[in-house]
């Protein structure tokens, strides 16, 4: 007894005989434009997440298969299909064409150029979708990548390879912090035996002005050159704000697979799951907690799970992301920022209260932290970093002790004292990363105690000046530091004799 699969094989190997060398397209007729999503008929041998072109040219993306239709999510604003219109499958899955032509470049998640410039060539096609490499292709997470961030490279170092989360509430300078971690590393470019990190920031669901405003602050500060933008902003379809965040990874992989090193901002994964919920709510996806699906959590997890550093087998190459949470009166305990806290190695937690009362970046060291750690930094910051984590935790316990304590002995006024100067030495102005050999001596000269002396609102005013003083008069010093190998006694010697030059000096202006 034949089946109905048999028959229709034989008819289709007859069919294939007699159109010898002819193409045979698969076509399917609109049911339903519904906020558009397209139902459509016909398209019975469709797979998930090919694109589908409509006869005007407009394309989408399936992204549900029910028994006899599927549902087709349209990449343009500007579509006027309509019921009866026909739809035929590309044979292809969504891809984006990755071109080292896409530096100082903005596109969209499907590559279109949105920056008015000429067409980019074209490239090599990455799936946006793709399954992250295995624990045998990678490679343990050792290099780090600086931020020019005192606060972060001391205490929550990021290493290349690793996912570390940027949260907190609007407004606390959250995309400040990824922006400056892009602009720090333009002191690779021209350095013989480093590697260029290249840097991708991803902006989903924000206003196009403020995507331009990143855009000439970048290059302003000579960032662009190495950077590529993958917008989608509020004004773009859901389906792009979806696809937004695969796309820079589908771009990132194509420089690592080269054996260069990157670094991934998405700016944000709240809006990112919001366009997510949005989309499913329409695909008639059944809704869960807060109205989102069911694999909102594998949403990200497949995302964040390609941030890699890849063996010397594989070329060494890596991808290190910036994922950035937006929360509501600090509560990092909700459902999205809990989801991905659990995927990413850490997290750097910006609080309201220290921002407001002047602390910029605002980073609260207690609740952030890097699962990495000293792994990712160099010998030269952890010997003076660790220290610096210690001093400030016992400053808190002891501020918030000294609130209800009239009289407190020489050994507790004296740490709390060193406690100010440390949170004080840790305020950094924006747009202004830190190389390391001055973040060094930043941190070394407020933990060995050549600020006890100093008043706690000239701190700043002092650090500024000892690093124009450093580089006018101890180039060679600043070179040693800048390598990241272990302090000696020699070099703590000379480390202490600029400091100690510098404060006889130093004066405080009015």
């Amino acid at each position: 007894m034949i089946n109905s699969d048999q028959i229709i094989k034989q008819l289709e190997q007859k069919l294939g005989s007699s159109t010898s060398g002819v193409k045979v397209e698969h076509v399917g007729i609109v049911e339903q434009n519904h906020d558009g999503v397209i139902r459509a008929s016909g398209l019975s041998k469709a797979m998930m997440g090919e694109i589908v072109e409509f006869q005007k040219g407009v394309q989408g993306v399936i992204l549900n298969l029910d028994e006899d239709s599927v549902s087709i999510v349209v990449l343009s604003s500007d579509n006027d299909i309509r019921e009866g219109d026909k739809v035929k499958r590309t044979e292809k899955l969504l891809s984006i064409e990755a071109h080292d032509d896409l530096l100082g470049r903005v596109v969209d998640p499907i590559g279109t150029p949105l920056d008015g410039k000429l067409k980019i060539k074209k490239g090599k096609l990455m799936p946006l979708e793709k399954i992250a490499a295995g624990v045998i292709d990678r490679s343990p997470v050792d290099t780090p990548l600086k931020t020019g961030i005192k606060a972060i490279d001391a205490m929550i170092p990021v290493g290349r390879g690793q996912r570390e989360l940027i949260i907190g509430d609007r407004g606390l300078g959250k995309t400040a912090v990824a922006i400056d971690t892009i602009i720090n590393q333009r002191q690779l470019q021209n350095k013989k035996g480093k590697k260029q990190v290249i840097c991708i920031y991803t902006a989903i669901g924000q206003k196009q002005s403020s995507i331009s405003q990143v855009v000439d602050r970048l290059k302003e500060e000579n960032a662009f050159d190495y950077t590529i933008v993958v917008a989608a902003p509020a004004s773009a379809p859901a389906a792009l704000q979806y696809l937004a965040p695969y796309a820079a990874s589908a771009i990132g992989e194509y420089f690592m697979e080269k054996g260069e090193d990157v670094l991934i901002v998405y700016d944000d994964l709240t809006k990112h799951a919001w366009a997510y919920r949005q989309l499913s709510l329409v695909l008639k996806r059944p809704a869960g907690r807060e109205a989102y699906p069911g694999d909102v959590f594998y949403l990200h997890s497949r995302l964040l799970e390609r941030a890699v550093r890849l063996n010397k087998e594989k070329g060494g190459g890596s991808i290190t992301a910036l994922p950035i949470i937006e929360t509501q009166a600090g509560d990092i305990s909700a459902y999205i920022p809990t989801n991905v806290i659990s995927i990413t190695d850490g997290q750097i937690f910006l609080q309201s209260d220290l921002f407001n009362i002047g602390v910029r970046p605002a980073i609260n060291p207690g609740n952030s932290v890097s699962r990495v750690g000293g792994a990712a930094q160099t010998k030269a910051i952890k010997s003076v970093a660790g220290k610096l984590r210690l001093e400030l935790a016992q400053y808190n316990s002891l501020a918030a002790f000294a609130q209800f304590g009239s009289e407190l002995d020489e050994s507790t006024m004296k740490q709390l004292e060193r406690g100010k100067r440390s949170v004080e030495i840790l305020k950094q102005p924006q747009y202004s990363p830190l190389s390391e050999a001055l973040e060094i001596i930043s941190l070394w000269s407020v933990t060995n105690g050549h600020l006890d002396d100093v008043p706690v609102e000239k701190v700043g005013e002092f650090e500024k000046q000892l690093h124009e003083y450093a580089k006018a008069h101890a180039k060679k010093l600043i070179d040693k530091l800048n390598t990241g190998e272990k302090l000696e006694d020699q070099t703590i010697n000379e480390l202490k004799k600029i400091v100690e030059d510098f404060k006889k000096g130093f004066k405080i202006s009015n």
